[in-house]
């Protein structure tokens, strides 16, 4: 990331960019929905959409602003039943796909290297998901929640019996699950950033 784009999020114009694309963001992460492949609490959204767009449009520096504010957002409107742990988890999974995939497209902004920056943060978000989940939600939800982690293994063994132990199901579960939607994500914005950036480059 160079000094100039470090710079440019702190101006006015950026900067309300950065505002309305989290609001967005937020707005995205209310309509969220389960995957039959993994357990009900983890929940589906397009709210990284928003992300990239602006990432695309403003630099990684920008992408990891826009995820900031949305979990913010997030919070001050809805709360959290997480104990926090949720939006953390949220908040790094998410980096882990924007920042990468606005890093390479910045460099060079064609729509191979989109390509290419959305196929990489979609491979940096599914590792990043199932180390987040296997050493920091899961032990945090069982240790601060006290939700008893058999009964976590429990929701995934009902999915897929062969599930015993939390590697088996995040394995199973989360892994497939981020790549589902990182494939997602990745299509709708390729559909749609070339229509938005105009308005994000004024």
């Amino acid at each position: 990331m160079t000094v100039s784009s470090k710079s440019t999020i702190f101006t006015t114009r950026s900067m309300a960019k950065i505002a309305i694309l989290g609001a967005v963001a937020a707005v995205l992460m209310m309509f969220e929905f389960p995957l039959p492949i993994a357990p009900s609490f983890y929940k589906l959204d397009f709210s990284e959409v928003a992300v990239l767009v602006g990432g695309f449009a403003l630099g990684p520096a920008a992408a990891v602003a826009i995820e900031a504010l949305k979990i913010i957002l997030n919070c001050l409107f809805n709360g959290t039943n997480t104990m926090f742990v949720g939006e953390l988890s949220n908040f790094v999974i998410g980096c882990a796909m924007c920042v990468p995939a606005a890093l390479i497209y910045t460099r060079n902004k064609t729509k191979q290297t989109a390509l290419k920056g959305l196929c990489a943060g979609t491979l940096f978000m599914t590792v990043a998901g199932v180390a987040m989940n296997y050493f920091v939600a899961i032990p945090a939800y069982v240790a601060i929640a006290h939700y008893p982690l058999d009964a976590i293994i429990g929701m995934g063994a009902a999915i897929f019996p062969f599930i015993k132990n939390t590697f088996q199901l995040v394995l199973a579960c989360v892994t497939p699950f981020n790549l589902i939607k990182g494939v997602l994500v990745s299509v709708i914005t390729m559909l749609l950033y070339k229509h938005v950036s105009p308005l994000l480059h004024k």
